[in-house]
């Protein structure tokens, strides 16, 4: 190496051998994730949930429990819950929504490790409209081509497992979900990279709704979206992204790894 050269450091989700502390890892994840939605508002009495998939039991994932604030989430405060709806950690109850469509997400889709959804303004305004997003500006074109709107149980409180089947039926690729008259759904391949993408989704919203309301929005050449959707829309990104927030939450809220 010259004196020129610098060391390539590597960047990235981390990486376990003791699956244990893997566990422990996700959990810290999911419970300041939870309390990120808190501090961004996303939060609506009971409504909403992050879920992430247990490491050991695959079959499994860990869920928020219905009725605790997302802003004083820790990780002792998760539940474990079966595909079934057994709660095998924890003696809070879940909210059956969140049960009904984390389960089926995450049987549906075994790439997906984490899925977030909640009740935020700007999503539940947007998703009246039963459209997608259009590429407007750079940083909705992280979702170009790569998201869906759900018009199944739109506004409907899906309490029964069919229902659950059916949403994610038709939500089988891609990074996010608009469930017309409901809001936004995302999901990742770690709590970071999900938890970003509803930031920014609902950012998005909240840009395009202005850019409506003002006039009719210029959407991005076909090539050049498709280009920055490459750079920006991958997993790596979505990831990367999160851990300034991620930096903010561990230091202004330790108590959230007890």
């Amino acid at each position: 190496m010259t004196t020129t050269e610098k060391p390539i450091i590597p960047i990235g989700p981390e990486s376990f051998d003791d699956p244990e502390a893997e566990r422990a890892h996700r959990k810290a994840k999911l419970a300041g994730a939870l309390r990120i939605f808190g501090r961004l508002g996303f939060g609506e009495g009971a409504a909403g949930h992050i879920t992430v998939r247990d490491p050991i039991l695959t079959d499994h994932f860990w869920v928020n429990p219905f009725g605790r604030s997302f802003r004083l989430m820790t990780s002792s405060d998760l539940l474990l819950v079966s595909h079934t709806g057994e709660v095998v950690v924890g003696d809070a109850p879940v909210n059956r929504a969140a049960f009904v469509l984390h389960s089926a997400i995450h049987r549906a889709r075994p790439e997906v490790i984490s899925a977030a959804h909640a009740h935020s303004t700007y999503g539940k305004a947007f998703s009246s409209l039963g459209i997608p997003l259009a590429p407007i500006t750079q940083d909705s074109c992280a979702f170009y081509g790569d998201h869906s709107v759900i018009v199944e149980q739109g506004g409907a409180v899906v309490f029964e497992m069919a229902a659950g089947e059916e949403f994610a039926s038709k939500f089988p690729t891609g990074k996010a979900a608009i469930h017309q008259n409901h809001g936004l759904f995302t999901v990742g391949t770690t709590v970071d990279e999900a938890a970003f993408w509803f930031i920014t989704m609902e950012r998005n919203c909240q840009a395009q709704l202005a850019a409506m309301a003002a006039g009719t929005p210029i959407e991005i050449r076909d090539e050049y979206a498709r280009y920055t959707f490459e750079q920006t829309g991958h997993h790596l990104a979505g990831w990367f992204s999160f851990q300034p927030l991620w930096q903010e939450i561990c230091a202004s809220d330790p108590e959230l790894f007890s």
